[in-house]
């Protein structure tokens, strides 16, 4: 007993850790099935009573592959062609026309972008300092800053896309890069398509533009309206009338739209039909002003398209002020007969403040209106600011705009200081959490397109677990019924070491967050056939030893002593190959070479020293005989 005191301890020590290791995947299974015995109020009160138990649970089990538990695939690309164009220090038609060759060579072909840049700007005998850098610098000085831009551009993506993964909550994310522009991403467990997109691919432009006066909004939006009438315009048909009067009447605004109570929008003029008054006010029909005179515009989701066709003409750009432009609420404000109604605000182009002031955000619920929000803090600088803007603006509109999106305008009571804000008008706190995420991870330097998308269902994702598990628990009885039935005594214990193998297996996944897949289970699977192999030539070893009329002891530790080289030489080579499969395979060979080595090195451990040890014990309290079949 002496002599295996240190076994004995190395045995229950690794143990132990297999269990602390295992625990986190235990407690998460057993916090999903709390949650999915609750509903409503119960379940949001036990999420947020246990939020950072589950999150910690969560972030250390044993995690299942995008073919177990379904998912999706991504493949995007970093448009480094749309970054050039913004450093550009000044542009023309020329540069639209060079880009423009650039952007269409580009299409199809994979080659480096700088290099096709390059190319094209000497076949056309441009000089890059035209556009980028100084007059001092040359071409090849230039193309190798724009070069370093590039790759710190892609590389940026990365960091952002994979901290925006991992705050999202994303179990194992696999983010790599392919080429010099190409960025794969494999979230296992995802199964809301377009919150993915969004999350991807949103740019997080942060702006405070403060909102322009109402009468000034409103006279535009009028100046607008009669242009297009004397025009005769007709989104529809493009038909125009020379005949149509123009409206000149003060009163257009608050005489065109009812805006009730009950959110729904209708002609005040009952005497005149719909068409009618389209065609007399083709731009306010579509855009109907406030009745409150609040300064914002309703637009239903079907003449969405339409104005903002009117308003990227070039000739209704002239009529509006040079500093302001017109942006639509992220989410409709509300629903009338079925239609969706956005708001049109009328907003300063300048923006008063950037969210690259904000150095954190905060997804919650707000106590006082119970809805979402998300509260966030600025620097030192960007507090000054806030201080000085909202002081200065008081009892005016301050947009606050997402990615050319309003997210909410509230009025200014009164000057902020500190530096905290909050963004209001997300439909839910999932929502909100999603802003948050978009916020903290800041945002992307080029703009990323979806090149590709493939989604496994959680359907396929069952069938996947359902079969891996089938072909592991068939391998599993038939291994130990086979043990048990040809070596007895000497099975059962070499079952009983066959367990702690797989058990060993799951926690050494868990202790360095792996990924479980379905090559994965093959490589558990065969682990079991290698695991028992070993104690097959023990046994057959000590078995020959026992005909010779060996005491038992001695039979035991010829066995184990004469068989251990040839089982170390082949959990040796074995484990090599793994190595060799993990380095230049990918994928599904790297999952499958991944547990292949793990069971191999439990193997070791379980086959010889686990066994060994229990023989000894039974030797030691007087066991005379035991039945190796």
């Amino acid at each position: 007993m002496k002599k295996n005191r240190g076994k004995l301890f190395a045995i229950v020590a690794t143990f132990g850790l297999a269990l602390y290791f295992l625990f986190p995947t235990y407690q998460s299974y057993n916090f999903e099935k709390n949650l999915s015995r609750r509903t409503g109020e119960d379940s949001l009160k036990y999420l947020t009573e246990n939020e950072a138990s589950i999150r910690d649970a969560k972030s250390k089990r044993i995690k299942l592959g995008l073919d177990l538990q379904g998912g999706m695939r991504v493949v995007m690309e970093v448009n480094v062609l749309k970054m050039l164009e913004q450093i550009a220090k000044n542009k023309d038609d020329q540069f639209s026309q060079v880009m423009a060759d650039i952007a269409h060579e580009a299409q199809t072909s994979d080659e480096n972008i700088i290099t096709i840049f390059n190319r094209t700007y000497e076949s056309k005998q441009i000089r890059l300092n035209r556009y980028y850098g100084t007059l001092r610098e040359d071409n090849a000085q230039i193309l190798k800053h724009l070069q370093a831009e590039t790759d710190k551009a892609v590389d940026r993506a990365m960091e952002i896309i994979r901290n925006r993964v991992d705050q999202y909550g994303v179990s194992e994310p696999s983010i790599q890069k392919q080429g010099g522009r190409r960025i794969i991403v494999e979230l296992p467990g995802v199964s809301k398509e377009d919150e993915v997109r969004q999350l991807l691919q949103g740019t997080a432009l942060l702006e405070f533009k403060l909102m322009k006066d109402p009468d000034i909004i409103y006279k535009t939006m009028e100046a607008i309206d009669k242009f297009l009438a004397g025009k005769g315009y007709s989104d529809s048909t493009g038909s125009k009338d020379p005949t149509k009067k123009t409206v000149t009447t003060a009163n257009t605004m608050s005489a065109l739209t009812n805006k009730s109570d009950t959110g729904s929008t209708a002609i005040a003029d009952a005497q005149k039909s719909p068409e009618q008054v389209a065609k007399e006010h083709p731009f306010l029909f579509l855009a109907r002003p406030n009745q409150k005179g609040s300064g914002e515009a309703y637009v239903s989701e079907n003449d969405r398209d339409k104005v903002l066709r009117i308003l990227a003409r070039p000739d209704i750009q002239r009529l509006m002020p040079a500093d302001m432009a017109f942006y639509f609420s992220s989410k409709h404000l509300f629903i009338s007969e079925g239609v969706k109604y956005f708001a049109l605000f009328g907003l300063k182009k300048t923006p008063e403040l950037t969210g690259s002031v904000v150095v954190n955000a905060q997804a919650t619920i707000d106590q006082s209106y119970n809805q979402p929000i998300v509260t966030m803090e600025m620097n030192n600088e960007g507090s000054k600011e806030w201080s000085r803007i909202t002081g200065a603006n008081i009892n005016k509109r301050m947009a606050i705009v997402l990615d050319d999106a309003v997210f909410s305008a509230p009025n200014i009571r009164g000057k902020i200081s500190g530096g905290r804000s909050q963004i209001e008008g997300m439909a839910n706190i999932e929502e909100a959490r999603l802003l948050e995420i978009i916020l903290k991870a800041g945002a992307l330097p080029a703009p990323v397109e979806i090149m590709e998308q493939r989604s496994v269902g959680p359907s396929l994702g069952e069938d996947s677990i359902l079969a891996g598990t089938k072909s592991f628990m068939y391998a599993l009885i038939i291994t130990i019924l086979f043990m048990f039935v040809y070596y007895r005594t000497g099975g059962a214990v070499a079952n009983v070491a066959l367990f702690i193998n797989v058990l060993f297996i799951f926690a050494i996944l868990a202790a360095f967050h792996g990924t479980m897949t379905l090559p994965g289970i093959a490589g558990i699977v065969l682990t079991i056939g290698m695991a028992v192999d070993a104690n097959v030539l023990i046994y057959e070893r000590i078995r020959e030893e026992l005909s010779t009329h060996k005491a038992l002891r001695a039979s035991i530790d010829a066995g184990y002593g004469k068989a251990f080289s040839a089982i170390f030489d082949s959990n040796v080579t074995t484990f090599f190959s793994g190595v060799v499969l993990y380095q230049f395979g990918t994928g599904p060979v790297q999952g499958f070479a991944l547990t292949l080595m793990m069971g191999v090195t439990a193997n070791l451990f379980t086959a010889i020293v686990i066994t060994r040890v229990v023989f000894d014990m039974m030797v030691e309290r007087g066991a005379s005989e035991i039945n190796f079949g």
